[in-house]
């Protein structure tokens, strides 16, 4: 069997663990087991709830592991003065990068939500299978969001245009809160559209985000109240 049908957990905890290296990110072995374990449910359930279009191991490392890593500095550094931070990953999929940062922090609460039943689904099964605590899984809407949902980092990656982001997600965000847009090109026209829209409202900065293994181009969108 090719690599995209066969699990080859040895190669993808490999090239995981050159990409933390690469990174100068540290993981303990379980939190690296638990990374591969979820690459392997993905992998896994893919063909039932249509989670990923990528179906080669390699590319699963570093299209979605690795890529969701490289944003984990920054956040970090984001969030330095919130030893327990609320985070929410917005459209999160399969579960990026949402999960990727529960695994790495355990003392953050994720929440990720998805309108998809399927993925939201798949998100509850991997949160038991992988013993997550700090996950909560809603299957709707983020504008559909009780008002006393606040959080600290509202994220997403390739979830809408910038100001779609944060016209449906500004209410969840805490008084100090800040959004963090995954992005690939610089999103000129996106910044351009919410600086007309909404000129007095947001300050955005960007930027730029090493991903090993990775040939292409990313860049973090910081965004918060004026």
């Amino acid at each position: 069997m090719s690599r995209a049908t066969a699990f080859n957990a040895p190669r993808v905890l490999a090239l995981l663990t050159q990409g933390l290296s690469d990174l100068n990110l540290d993981s303990t072995p379980s939190q690296a087991a638990q990374l591969v374990d979820y690459i392997e449910l993905m992998a896994k359930w893919n063909p039932v709830y249509n989670l990923t279009s990528i179906r080669d191991l390699d590319k699963m490392v570093s299209h979605h592991l690795l890529d969701s890593l490289a944003i984990l500095p920054v956040f970090e550094q984001w969030l330095q003065s919130n030893p327990s931070p609320s985070l929410m990953d917005v459209g999160t999929g399969g579960g990026l990068p949402g999960i990727v940062l529960a695994i790495m922090r355990p003392d953050w609460q994720l929440t990720l939500i998805d309108p998809v039943h399927k993925k939201t689904a798949f998100l509850t099964q991997v949160k038991a299978q992988l013993g997550l605590s700090n996950v909560n899984v809603i299957t709707g809407k983020v504008e559909d969001l009780p008002a006393t949902a606040r959080f600290d980092l509202i994220t997403s990656r390739a979830f809408a245009s910038i100001s779609d982001f944060v016209t449906l997600s500004a209410a969840a965000l805490a008084k100090d809160g800040v959004f963090g847009a995954m992005k690939g090109f610089i999103p000129e026209e996106e910044l351009v559209e919410l600086a007309q829209f909404q000129p007095d409202t947001w300050q955005y900065e960007v930027q730029a985000i090493f991903v090993p293994q990775l040939e292409a181009t990313r860049h973090l969108i910081k965004l918060s109240k004026k």
